[in-house]
């Protein structure tokens, strides 16, 4: 791609909550145009390095996953493909996990009010006293205005895209999006600088972030749902060490996440002394729930994966067995 050699920014303050086709754009690009995007944490600011559950409790959640946005892009027609490649993606140095009372995998099992806030050193995030892991930045929500009228919550994704909350959407990777109205409306928001798969207690290490993005219309590429291009890596990267895996088995892949949740969340309380609300937590940001096997009926297979270099320094707990 050419590129149009200019680089434009757009600031959170210029955002909107819901999707809604109607929203007047805060911005006008052209395709093959790079913009730098400042985006607001999900809880739009509402919590400090210093939040405790008190704080969580008094949320207004009505701010909830602000979008910065929309941005319209002037070729872009229905039926065109959107493509937003992430160029950079620069996190705050602070970041939160809470428990919302209602929400969450496990929410019928965690009833109060729970944060833990997660400090960013360079590429490492110390999550409270709780656990250490690399940080992994990616773009929470990115997604366009649905063809649909009215507005739109941003808490479920749609095939336009939204709040895909998935962990390969960080720098260096490549998502593309089918365009339902003219100019597509694209908006961004919800960074994290580190999530499981699965993200259990509803939310990631939420912060804010500075996004470089380079936004682009393919006409000849139809696409029924968002995809995802991941850069590829010299080497291996990720956790090198032993990891520890949960089950869930059953005719209900939802059950089935939930029991192999449950039996992280035991695991981390018998062994590393972590209370359930902070095994909860670290599940969300750290622990990867996956289907491993839907294809032997009547029962399928969910698993909970946990890098146990995550827990290392938590005192001299087995770990590499099981208990």
């Amino acid at each position: 791609m050419s590129g149009t050699g200019r680089t434009r920014s757009i600031h959170h303050r210029t955002g909107h909550l819901g999707w809604d086709r109607d929203l007047p754009p805060a911005i006008e690009i052209g395709s093959d145009e790079t913009i730098e995007v400042v985006l607001a944490d999900c809880f739009d600011g509402q919590l400090g390095p210093d939040a405790t559950a008190a704080h969580v409790s008094a949320l207004d959640l009505s701010r909830g996953n602000p979008l910065t946005g929309p941005i319209h892009v002037a070729t872009a027609r229905p039926g065109d493909t959107l493509v937003v490649e992430v160029l950079d993606l620069q996190v705050g140095a602070v970041g939160w996990t809470t428990i919302l009372p209602g929400f969450g995998l496990l929410a019928d099992d965690f009833s109060d009010p729970h944060v833990v806030v997660t400090v960013r050193d360079g590429d490492r995030l110390e999550v409270g006293d709780i656990g250490v892991l690399p940080a992994a930045p990616f773009l929470g929500t990115v997604g366009l205005a649905p063809a649909a009228p009215g507005r739109h919550s941003v808490i479920p994704p749609r095939r336009v895209g939204g709040n895909l909350d998935c962990k390969l959407l960080g720098r260096g990777a490549t998502l593309y999006l089918p365009v339902e109205v003219e100019g597509a409306l694209l908006s961004i928001g919800d960074p994290h600088a580190a999530q499981g798969d699965g993200e259990v207690c509803g939310t990631a290490v939420e912060t804010t972030a500075t996004a470089r993005l380079r936004i682009s219309v393919n006409d000849h590429l139809p696409i029924a749902a968002p995809q995802i291009l991941v850069p590829g890596t010299r080497g291996t990267t990720g956790p090198q060490g032993p990891r520890h895996v949960t089950t869930g088995i059953g005719p209900d892949l939802y059950l089935a996440a939930k029991d192999a949740t449950r039996a992280m969340i035991d695991h981390l309380v018998r062994w590393y002394a972590l209370t359930p609300e902070d095994a909860y937590v670290l599940c969300s940001v750290a622990g990867d729930l996956a289907i491993a096997e839907v294809v032997d009926a009547p029962n399928w297979v969910v698993t909970m994966d946990l890098p146990l270099e995550v827990v290392g320094g938590l005192g001299d707990a087995p770990g590499t067995v099981l208990p």
